[in-house]
């Protein structure tokens, strides 16, 4: 969910998006009572794929607009609630984010099939790049003069 929190005493949901885990229709989980939510999320696909898992570890781009996101956690507790993952492979998106009309949208066009990896299926947990576009990795940016110090 997104949400814009001008007034930090009101927040306003500005877009949602839903795609695996436990609340998608047929899942083991259903939804009786929430405001912000009027049916259960459909199951999605991605490049023909079912999307297995859910949305867990996210990485904001610094600029706000691209949202990367693996689908495994902790492969103990992946094991439990999504099997079928753990059997084809967690996967890795971005989810396009509009941050001057509010909405979020699955880019299409990118998707890491990690079940497709020698070796594989692999549960890809948290994704870094260094050198930075995400929020957790501008620490790296200075990385060489850094270590000098």
């Amino acid at each position: 969910r997104q949400y814009d929190i001008t007034d930090t005493r009101n927040p306003v949901m500005t877009g949602q998006i839903f795609f695996g885990g436990s609340v998608q229709e047929g899942g083991p989980v259903t939804v009786t009572k929430d405001k912000e939510l009027s049916i259960q999320p459909g199951v999605r696909y991605a490049k023909g794929k079912r999307i297995e898992g859910a949305p867990q570890m996210l990485q904001l781009s610094l600029d706000g607009k691209r949202l990367y996101v693996t689908t495994s956690l902790f492969s103990p507790w992946d094991k439990q609630f999504y099997p079928e993952m753990c059997n084809k492979g967690s996967m890795m998106f971005i989810i396009d984010v509009d941050t001057k009309n509010g909405g979020m949208q699955l880019n299409n066009d990118f998707m890491v099939d990690f079940g497709a990896e020698p070796g594989g299926p692999v549960l890809a947990h948290e994704i870094r790049y260094p050198g930075g576009d995400c929020t957790s990795d501008i620490y790296v940016a200075d990385m060489e003069k850094k270590s000098k110090m």
